[in-house]
């Protein structure tokens, strides 16, 4: 055991060994010691304008590269990432959340310092909650132990976790231990092959087997796996809303995102008339089960995620989903003639109508003819989100949206975190006027760090989700001039948009332009929402009266 470098820099050097590249955040006294660190490692901050920007932005960073950093300061920064983290952790979405804090020199006599809410542990315990794992680094001895305890939780269970540095140990030298091999987790492998053996007889029995991918499968890097398996087996497979482009919606044997009575009805018909559901890492909340409409039969389902096996109605402990995927993709499983299934529509060229005022269903018709093979979709919350289902995602991982937590504000800073993590995908952030009100702003640090987003704005001039389930001046919002806010920024280029013409012209001129942000300013009638949107609000319409 000998004295090794700072705990600041041994955190900063396991980041940067899992991959990361950014870290985002906002300074503040109790963590500038740690951010002068940052500045001074191989990693870049990205200072956004708010501490739920670069929450949104870390979620999205890690959604696409694998493990994302907020870093922000005490209680006034941490508590502001309490709802990113919350939504990180409802999606499995693993997140290092970083944040300073009073020295332990600074709590002697439970002083009333700055920031403090009620106790010194207010913040961790919070944040106990909304984590996997978590941890205050107030020892040298134990520090190092502790970061690498840490972060390994994010990476094996896909969560976020918390990390707290009080500003008096950052530069505190650490104790350095020889660290054992990681372990890594195994399946029970009695249980895994009896697990097997029933998958594959049951699959084998059924007549109309059907996959449902989930957000697991994304989260745990197995679309390859699903991939082997689909093409052994010829079995067709649907995607739930939040894991929208688990699989390229390309594929042959794609058949589109099963809504329960939401969606399409040939895809609810094909996936509910099967004998043998396969549901691969899937979530299974209202969102994506169309608000509990979904007819799924766990007596004739296989039910897989990183969590627990079932199939029936036996449950099989101690199998990772990994494992169990893998395994199965080699089974004895016989494929399936590749017979007619439901697929995604191929999208039509898009021809305005001279003079016709735009509208909602008209507006993702025509972003479905501009995405190509280098887009990558973020879809806020609301009406934004529940178009987007229907638009055609040409790869894998193209199509973020927090589809279960539902928080607006995501899409304009997850853009940031979405372009960082893979400069070859240009953002299309779709976003209602609240949402964009919310966190829109975050424009500027898009500019900063030259980045150059295409931002639509649904604007409906309030909050549209809400007004066919009870309307009322609580769903109204001040009117903004979109399409200026290139003025206020001294960078990008603004569109107002009110007929089809315009919006192609519009869509073509971003496209074209690469220096910095667009910003599309589509005006809508209030009233006016996607053909989805309008299933669903009849619904929950019922059910609030």
């Amino acid at each position: 055991m000998e004295t090794s470098q700072s705990i600041g820099t041994y955190l900063i050097q396991r980041l940067h060994a899992y991959g990361v590249r950014h870290v985002f955040g906002v300074p503040g006294d109790y963590v500038l010691g740690f951010f002068q660190q940052l500045v001074e490692s191989p990693l870049q901050v990205i200072n956004t304008c708010d501490e739920q920007g670069a929450g949104f932005a870390a979620d999205a960073y890690a959604r696409v590269h694998g493990l994302g950093v907020v870093c922000i300061t005490y209680c006034v920064g941490g508590l502001k990432v309490a709802n990113t983290t919350a939504q990180a952790f409802a999606e499995k979405s693993p997140v290092v959340v970083i944040s300073g804090a009073p020295g332990t020199n600074e709590r002697v006599k439970n002083p009333l310092l700055h920031h403090k809410v009620r106790d010194f542990d207010t913040q961790l315990k919070v944040f106990e909650q909304l984590t996997i794992a978590s941890t205050v680094l107030h020892d040298p001895e134990t520090a190092f132990r502790e970061i690498d305890r840490v972060l390994a939780a994010a990476l094996r269970y896909k969560r976020p976790v918390y990390i707290e540095i009080p500003r008096d140990m950052v530069s505190a030298p650490g104790l350095a231990l020889h660290r054992p091999p990681e372990m890594q987790d195994v399946s029970d492998p009695d249980a895994l092959s009896e697990a097997i053996r029933e998958a594959g007889d049951m699959i084998n029995r059924a007549k109309q087997p059907v996959i449902i991918a989930g957000i697991e499968l994304h989260r745990f890097g197995l679309q390859d796996a699903l991939l082997q398996l689909i093409e052994k087996t010829n079995i067709p497979v649907a995607s739930l809303l939040l894991s929208k482009s688990v699989i390229a919606e390309r594929h042959p044997r794609y058949l589109g995102v099963y809504e329960g009575a939401l969606g399409y009805e040939d895809v609810r018909a094909y996936v509910e008339a099967s004998d043998c559901l396969i549901l691969l890492g899937a979530i299974m909340n209202d969102m994506d089960l169309g608000m509990y409409t979904a007819n799924i039969n766990l007596g004739r389902s296989i039910y897989a995620t990183s969590e627990r096996t079932s199939i029936r109605y036996h449950i099989y402990e101690g199998i990772l989903l990994q494992d169990f995927l893998q395994r199965l993709s080699v089974a004895n499983i016989t494929p399936r003639e590749t017979g007619p299934i439901p697929h995604p529509v191929m999208p039509a060229a898009f021809s305005p109508v001279p003079g016709q005022k735009v509208t909602v269903q008209r507006v993702f018709q025509r972003l479905n003819a501009f995405l190509d093979d280098t887009t990558v979709v973020i879809a806020e919350p609301g009406d934004a989100l529940f178009g987007s289902a229907d638009l055609f995602i040409h790869g894998h991982t193209e199509f973020l949206s927090p589809a279960y937590y539902t928080s607006m504000g995501f899409a304009v800073p997850a853009c940031i975190g979405a372009q960082l993590a893979n400069p070859q995908r240009r953002p299309l952030v779709i976003v209602g006027d609240g949402g964009f009100q919310m966190t829109g702003m975050e424009l500027s640090t898009a500019v900063r760090f030259h980045l150059n987003p295409i931002v639509v704005v649904l604007n409906n001039y309030g909050y549209g989700t809400e007004r066919p389930l009870l309307d009322g001046p609580f769903n109204d919002i001040l009117p903004w001039q979109f399409s200026r806010i290139p003025e206020i920024l001294g960078s990008g280029k603004g569109f107002s948009v009110e007929t089809e013409e315009q919006l192609d012209a519009a869509l073509q001129a971003a496209r074209a332009y690469t220096d910095s942000f667009c910003i599309l300013d589509i005006h809508l009638a209030p009233h006016d929402i996607s053909p989805a949107l309008q299933r669903m609000t009849n619904m929950l319409g019922k059910r609030v009266k």
